[in-house]
């Protein structure tokens, strides 16, 4: 059943960056305030240079904001360490990305459980996640397949697969169908549209494609380093 959207899933609050190169200062992002709440499908959008992508890492606390606050269940993640952010990250981040970044020597259980591993935690108590997440994405008759026998849009629900058997409390897109042709796009955006639906799972994408942002519940449009 979808959870009700009655809880801010992840907030940024005057979120400003800059990239100093020598004497010169970049805004990249100026000043931008949104909140997404938990269950919701949001897609970010914006042209090439617009700050989208830099955007969805600092919410996802893989880039630190020159200025601003960005909170994730409450807590002021733009403030935490490194070693402190991984761990958050590990817990209760999901993310996929354009390039799938499958490990190539291990099969798709294996490429799927590895952020448990490097958890610390022992994947023998997970068989019935990892065979329902396999069902989810569609791979059941794939699982000890390795990368190179998987076509592009199998490999991307791996990573999907991969970024969700931790059951994040908020799964990031950036570009998720930017390597792949518009019918393979169109089926990851259905597989995406579906794990909202299905387990309320909360994501927040990126994308330059208005037909996979027709697969959220709201858009964000993100011009000139703010929200239009």
């Amino acid at each position: 059943m979808k959870k009700e959207l009655s809880k801010i899933a992840v907030e940024g609050k005057h979120i400003v960056k800059d990239f100093r190169l020598g004497a010169t200062t970049t805004k990249v992002i100026k000043d931008i305030s949104l909140q997404v709440q938990q269950g919701e499908f949001v897609s970010i959008m914006g042209p090439s240079g617009s700050g989208k992508s830099t955007l969805l890492y600092i919410l996802g606390g893989l880039d630190r904001p020159t200025g601003g606050h960005v909170l994730l269940d409450g807590m002021d993640i733009s403030r935490f360490g490194d070693e402190k952010m991984s761990r958050i990250r590990r817990q209760k981040i999901g993310f996929v990305f354009q390039f799938y970044n499958l490990i190539p020597n291990l099969n798709v259980e294996e490429n799927i459980m590895l952020p448990l591993l490097l958890d610390g935690k022992k994947i023998g108590g997970y068989k019935k996640e990892l065979n329902h997440i396999l069902e989810l994405v569609g791979l059941s008759d794939r699982r000890k397949h390795t990368p190179r026998e998987l076509s592009g849009g199998q490999q991307q629900r791996v990573a999907i697969a991969r970024a969700l058997i931790g059951k994040p409390e908020i799964l990031f897109a950036d570009e998720p169908t930017g390597n792949l042709d518009s019918r393979t796009g169109a089926e990851i955006m259905k597989l995406l549209r579906e794990i909202n639906q299905s387990i309320g799972q909360t994501i927040i994408m990126v994308t330059h494609s208005p037909e996979a942002a027709k697969s959220s519940g709201r858009v964000i449009t993100v011009k000139d380093g703010g929200i239009v």
